[in-house]
């Protein structure tokens, strides 16, 4: 059966354009014009993934991002005006698994879309990952680059293992924080500049132009592998 995708978006022309564009990629839609909408269709057709505008006219797409988290790990993406910082810390803070800004690309909201729906259907962590020379066992603790074994400290491992679990989506600093140093850490950002600087240059072709460990500024990190 093709995906089901909700999109919770109150302007009608932008949620035609997002069903003609979906469908047009053998996606079903469930259309919601509001938040409380959403949630019922939500509930109701338990959608595969849900895309979810911020700005709604009864209440905010967090209230809806936090009531769909509480029964469903469904991914979300948020399509939203807001172009603050602050608003995609809080959106992702909140469950959301990606965020996207208006006006947006169709090519890329269709990627991220694949990338979700991809990591929500892969078996739970502890496989392997490959992306340019590397290969990396989580199960065994393992990786090399070029057939040569890369040799990790506990806490890079743990980061990466963190990334590679959301793989191709943003995850915040907190988040990274909380998992891999424990909830005292949730401020501590220079403790990631110094840990990602170490992953890059052990996994980067070019750490100072990386192409897989990527900074999503003022937010968080991502890992991107190969398709």
């Amino acid at each position: 059966m093709s995906p089901t995708i909700l999109v919770v978006e109150d302007e009608p022309e932008i949620r035609h354009f997002l069903r003609s564009s979906l469908g047009a990629e053998g996606y079903r839609v469930v259309e919601s014009p509001n938040g409380r909408r959403g949630e019922v269709d939500a509930g109701m057709h338990k959608p595969d993934l849900a895309i979810v505008d911020l700005g709604l006219p009864d209440f905010d797409g967090i209230q809806v991002i936090r009531h769909i988290r509480e029964w469903s790990t469904m991914p979300i993406i948020v399509l939203s005006a807001r172009i603050q910082e602050r608003s995609k810390i809080d959106a992702l803070d909140s469950g959301a698994d990606d965020y996207i800004t208006k006006p947006f690309g169709v090519g890329e909201l269709l990627a991220r879309v694949r990338v979700a729906l991809r990591h929500a259907a892969q078996p739970p962590a502890g496989k392997e990952l490959s992306f340019g020379e590397v290969q990396i066992n989580f199960e065994a603790r393992r990786a090399t680059r070029d057939g040569e074994e890369i040799h990790f400290t506990a806490i890079e491992f743990r980061l990466l293992a963190c990334l590679a679990k959301h793989l191709g989506m943003v995850v915040t600093h907190r988040q990274l924080l909380q998992e891999v140093w424990g909830p005292t850490h949730a401020q501590d950002t220079h403790y990631l500049r110094v840990y990602m600087k170490q992953l890059r240059d052990k996994l980067e072709p070019d750490p100072v132009r990386p192409r897989y460990l990527l900074t999503e500024t003022g937010v968080g990190y991502r890992l991107v592998a190969d398709d």
